[in-house]
């Protein structure tokens, strides 16, 4: 059954990887969009995309999640136009560097912290409160199995998808006698952008990442997601951890030999 026809979807980190993967699977589920990134040509090619035979199409708004303001802003039009969302997919996150704590730059620790923890607090602080008011709505926040086990260098990265976490079981625990959900969805190894952002636009180190094996794709991550939201409302998966078949853990990937 669908479910996901008709809702509005709210996606963050929307202008590639797995937030434009989500988009489009929405998309093709009937739901409306509003989508939200910092790159808004991004978002203009992907609305346009999407609205190739639509009769509504996406809200698309440049923002940065790290920026309050903005996100409150983003927010207070969306609500004042009657578009509260059924669904918030926080998507918006990154890895910004791979080092030794004490050889770190504290630099990528603020960006990653700044996005992947404070962007997460503005967006979802902005859009519950009219969720709660409606006594309707699904938060899912997209983690990260480096949320469940730590690995050498990845220390803070680690530390805020360990806080993913937390908010999320927050979140469900501040929500106790509302019908609103929150579910966090934590993909292994998805080949995206996210290794060449973490290398700071190496890409040969980026691709070398996922050379040997076949990683997720941003529409399996997708398909994950739309299974969670597609659910009857009295379901709530907590917590829904995804990998490629050739991962077994953070540190266990099952690599062809040359």
């Amino acid at each position: 059954m669908n479910r996901i026809s008709g809702k509005l979807i709210l996606i963050t980190g929307a202008s590639s990887g797995i937030g434009a993967a989500c988009a489009r699977r929405f998309a093709a589920d009937g739901a409306r969009l509003a989508l939200w990134a910092r790159r808004r040509d991004r978002l203009e090619q992907l609305a346009s995309e999407l609205d190739q035979g639509r009769r509504n199409g996406a809200r698309i708004a440049a923002v940065d999640v790290r920026d309050r303001a903005a996100v409150n802003r983003a927010a207070t039009e969306l609500v004042a136009a009657g578009q509260v969302p059924d669904v918030l997919v926080n998507n918006a996150g990154l890895a910004s560097g791979l080092a030794k704590l004490q050889e770190g730059d504290p630099d990528d620790w603020d960006r990653m912290i700044d996005t992947n923890l404070k962007g997460l607090l503005n967006v979802t602080r902005a859009i519950l409160p009219p969720m709660i008011a409606r006594r309707r709505g699904h938060v899912v926040n997209i983690g990260s199995t480096a949320g469940h086990l730590t690995y050498p260098m990845g220390n803070v990265y680690n530390a805020t998808k360990f806080g993913v976490q937390a908010l999320t079981e927050g979140m469900n625990l501040d929500l106790a006698g509302t019908p609103l959900r929150v579910s966090a969805v934590d993909p292994g190894m998805v080949e995206t952008e996210f290794s060449e952002v973490r290398f700071h636009g190496d890409r040969q180190r980026a691709k070398a990442v996922y050379q040997g094996f076949q990683p997720l794709t941003p529409d399996d991550v997708a398909d994950a997601v739309a299974y969670v939201v597609n659910l009857p409302e009295h379901v709530n998966v907590l917590d829904l951890i995804i990998v490629p078949t050739a991962q077994r853990n953070v540190y266990v990937v099952d690599r062809d030999t040359p």
